[in-house]
């Protein structure tokens, strides 16, 4: 049976919150802190993660929360792990990671215990819908805008993440993209959905966008585990890797005329797109 999720919670969580992601914010990392980061062809980076929560059609309670391993460059999965888990905490806008990220990181402890040596240097993200800003009250550049294709109408936000910085991020991006969703999102994305198949049979995952809008994809390296509690956000150029994002959905193939970045898009306001989010480094910073 569809469960709905509870609804909008106490004034003093959300202070709770708010006090939470201000902490994490001043912990944050915006500048390459390893050196495969400013290697053109990010050599010595050997493993990539992607995380992703799927929704069972039609309930905002269960779902499938899912932690995959990528090979570096080749993006082959080496690691995979799905598991179904009950959502307690109701969607607000802005805070979405309260809401998903305790469940990675129960994902990245797991791996942490039953494979060190398949931990990922760097994760990468996506949010879902939350609503981010593009550059800071203080002028700062917090993402920048990835069109993949020409005819492309749906860019990818691309941000700085943490321990990693907005120019590594866009870089990787491009590098890890066979098709426009970035691989190790888009590998999650694909077994988390087959988990929910073959756990609950006739019932369906949503489909891509229908529990929630696709958002921006950030880019982490390492995150300190209680840093995943932060905001999930977004995230090119040549440099030996595989050409980037198609104009199309996951399961369109890469277009080899190449992406384009879009310095216009460093904009104020909002945006609510497609956004990717990386981090890198072991440890609290």
């Amino acid at each position: 049976m569809a469960q709905e999720a509870a609804g909008m919670p106490p004034e003093e969580t959300l202070s709770l919150w708010k006090r939470e992601q201000d902490r994490l914010k001043a912990l944050l990392v915006d500048r390459d802190t390893e050196a495969w980061q400013r290697d053109p062809a990010f050599s010595g980076l050997q493993r990539v993660g992607g995380v992703d929560v799927s929704f069972v059609k039609g309930d905002s309670v269960s779902a499938c929360a899912s932690l995959v391993v990528l090979s570096f460059p080749e993006l082959e999965v080496v690691y995979e792990e799905s598991r179904m888990v009950s959502l307690t905490a109701p969607y607000v806008a802005g805070f979405l990671a309260f809401r998903e990220v305790p469940f990675l990181v129960d994902l990245v402890q797991r791996l942490q215990e039953k494979e060190p040596g398949l931990m990922p240097q760097i994760r990468l993200l996506q949010a879902g819908g939350d609503t981010f800003p593009l550059m800071g009250g203080s002028g700062t550049v917090l993402g920048m805008a990835l069109k993949s294709h020409s005819h492309s109408t749906k860019p990818l936000y691309i941000s700085v993440g943490h321990k990693i910085s907005l120019e590594a991020a866009v870089r990787l991006t491009q590098c890890c993209c066979r098709f426009r969703i970035p691989e190790p999102v888009r590998q999650a994305d694909i077994r988390s959905r087959e988990h929910i198949r073959r756990t609950l049979g006739h019932l369906r995952p949503s489909e891509p966008g229908q529990a929630r809008d696709p958002g921006p994809v950030s880019t982490e390296m390492a995150w300190p585990l209680e840093g995943l509690h932060r905001q999930l956000h977004h995230r090119s150029q040549k440099a030996h890797c595989p050409k980037a994002c198609p104009k199309g959905g996951p399961g369109e193939p890469t277009d080899r005329s190449g992406p384009q970045q879009r310095p216009q898009d460093r904009l104020g306001g909002s945006q609510e797109q497609q956004s990717q989010f990386w981090s890198g480094g072991d440890g609290v910073p």
